[in-house]
């Protein structure tokens, strides 16, 4: 079993910055990659970045609402992944998950989430 442990989230306003962290333990040897995810009430998950914890590669959803504003990055010694989020809008407003994977294997472990509130 992996944990995931999240923090970071808020009440910020629009324009400003959060960065959300999340720390894994347990059986964290087979981990093969780390995202997050968001979701709005009514509205299903989406994918925000995810990143590959042996080589440091990053994957970003296509929606051009993102691109450019939010990076992700890992801290293997930490077991920790982070979600830095620049210049938030309102509509940014959601639940954020933390999630790992091993390799060739769906996201199966999810954390509890974090809150995050952009207020215009």
């Amino acid at each position: 079993q992996v944990q995931l442990d999240e923090s970071g989230g808020g009440l910020v306003q629009a324009g400003g910055s959060l960065r959300l962290s999340c720390a894994a333990s347990g059986r964290t040897f087979n981990t093969y990659a780390m995202g997050w995810f968001r979701q709005t009430p009514g509205k299903e998950r989406e994918f925000v970045a995810a990143i590959t914890l042996s080589d440091g590669n990053t994957y970003y959803a296509a929606r051009d609402s993102m691109k450019g504003r939010f990076t992700i990055s890992r801290d293997n010694a930490k077991n920790t992944v982070y979600l830095q989020m620049n210049n938030l809008r309102p509509e940014d407003t959601a639940v954020y998950t933390c999630a790992a994977r091993s390799a060739g294997k769906d996201y199966n472990y999810w954390g509890q989430g974090t809150q995050v509130t952009v207020s215009s």
